[in-house]
């Protein structure tokens, strides 16, 4: 028997959702598991095993967040808590034995393309005893996820702070809050859904909630996991796939919402007026002005109330709007001198966005990094989200613009999966060794997607992680999911170079 002229056939860095259902689909596809993983974390499961915050849950109804040949039928809720979704998650790669396959506390720091070999070699740092070594494979998926890094806190002083301070994302279980006077810093989705259950769960004699920016906030859909939609979800068999379908097609239209024509500015503004007037029905009068919007419903990411806006009537509770200037070893100062004074900081200010492989020293054909490649356009940019010219054998999962703003991630990533295996499968069933993308091909499909970005409601003038200080947006898909989808099925072959 020969040796094999790799470590493996596959290597994927990273083993969140993407990663998951690129090694699920492998196996399903092509029986092929000569995978290995590559994750910083001690679990599989991405952000959902990273974020553990109180009151972590799902704000897409659950039968669309979910692989789409992995159905749950016994979901305890709509939108389920990270609990849940991450035992889904645990149980879909114990299904598949992706574990086995996962070195964990694994940090890859470089990969390089070696032309002559026609294989990625990857630079991999134990970080339990800090020592490197080298991986080559034949195949490179890049499933990082794009909110995994916390932003830091934008004003000075945090190191002098006397109490407990931590990111939303890093949540201390070791610090009980309890009769501790609290600061929550920012109000989307995830300060909205700490917030309540902060209060019912380990009630703090305070919370201070600082608002530097407004959100949209929805009741959330109505649809109840009953006994007997579960019953009916487990023993007919087309109930399941209907269930999801309807969710789909509902959010499928609703993507109409996203243009700047006429007829979809008249339907964001009566979907607005009903988000105004459920804010004002929920939320005390006197943070009216501090929390409801001027911009339209749709230019930032819609905010479904896990009962937020009626926790804001507890006297404990103080929508705190007067800039911040730096932190203190007592609290927060503002920028009239008054200090918040807190025992514990939360800081719930999102993630770096816009941003690739800012930890990862990516080098394709020519020695032409990853970085360079996009200083041509302006911002990162990828052909179907997931594809880059000059580096062949390479597919990022939720890859620049993949976000959607009206549906499901996880159906993004698997449309994402499918077609990388699509387009790889000469090379994976031995027929060629390599497939590389055209330059045109790339130069047109980014410009087309600026092109569309630019008509679209998220660039009508609201500041949102969307979008970067140069106005480059990497972060959205300006296209319905269904079209990802067929362009994922029906792929351009001509688009490509296969040796």
């Amino acid at each position: 028997m020969s040796t094999p002229e790799y470590d493996s056939l596959v290597a994927c860095i990273g083993s969140g959702v993407s990663g998951i259902c690129v090694g699920a689909q492998l196996k399903r596809w092509y029986n092929e598991t000569d995978i290995v993983f590559f994750d910083r974390q001690k679990t599989a499961g991405g952000t959902w095993a990273l974020n553990t915050y109180p009151g972590i849950a799902c704000d897409v109804p659950a039968p669309l967040y979910s692989l789409s040949f992995e159905q749950n039928a016994n979901w305890s809720t709509i939108f389920p808590p990270g609990q849940e979704i991450q035992e889904y998650l645990d149980g879909v790669a114990t299904k598949y034995d992706l574990r086995s396959k996962t070195r964990f506390g694994s940090e890859v720091k470089s990969c390089i393309w070696d032309g002559d070999r026609q294989l990625w070699t990857l630079s991999v740092q134990d970080l339990s005893t800090g020592e490197t070594y080298s991986h080559t494979c034949r195949i490179l998926f890049s499933s990082c996820g794009q909110l995994v890094q916390p932003n830091e806190l934008d004003v000075p002083g945090s190191e002098t702070f006397k109490g407990h301070m931590f990111h939303s994302a890093r949540w201390r279980k070791d610090v009980d809050c309890t009769g501790k006077r609290v600061i929550v810093i920012g109000n989307g989705c995830t300060a909205t859904q700490i917030v309540p259950q902060l209060l019912k769960d380990s009630p703090p004699a305070s919370l201070t909630q600082i608002v530097r920016s407004k959100h949209w906030i929805l009741p959330q859909p109505g649809i109840q996991y009953t006994p007997k939609l579960r019953r009916i979800l487990n023993n007919v068999p087309v109930a399941l796939w209907l269930l999801r379908l309807v969710i789909f097609l509902a959010a499928e239209i609703s993507f109409g919402f996203f243009y700047t024509n006429k007829l979809a500015a008249r339907f964001r503004s009566k979907a607005t007026s009903r988000a105004e007037a459920y804010m004002r029905s929920q939320c005390p009068p006197e943070w009216h002005d501090a929390l409801i919007p001027k911009f339209e419903l749709g230019c930032k990411r819609r905010v479904f109330d896990p009962g937020y806006l009626k926790s804001l009537h507890d006297p404990r509770v103080h929508v705190e709007t007067r800039a911040t200037t730096r932190v203190v070893p007592e609290g927060i100062q503002l920028a009239d001198g008054t200090v918040l004074e807190a025992d514990v900081i939360v800081l719930a200010n999102g993630f770096q966005t816009n941003n690739f492989f800012d930890r990862i020293h990516v080098v394709g054909e020519n020695g032409k990094t990853v970085q360079e490649h996009w200083s041509q356009f302006g911002g990162a940019g990828a052909y179907n989200c997931s594809a880059l010219s000059g580096f062949p054998n390479f597919f990022m999962i939720l890859g620049p613009n993949a976000g959607t703003g009206h549906t499901s991630a996880i159906m993004a990533a698997e449309n994402s999966v499918n077609y990388a295996l699509r387009m790889l499968q000469p090379v994976l069933s031995g027929g060629r060794k390599t497939i590389n993308l055209k330059s045109d091909a790339e130069h047109s499909y980014v410009s087309a997607m600026q092109a569309a970005l630019a008509k679209r409601v998220w660039s009508t003038g609201c500041s949102s992680w969307y979008v970067s200080e140069n106005k480059w947006n990497a972060m959205v898909y300006p296209w319905t999911q269904a079209h990802y989808w067929f362009r994922s099925v029906f792929p351009v072959w001509q688009d490509w170079v296969l040796q």
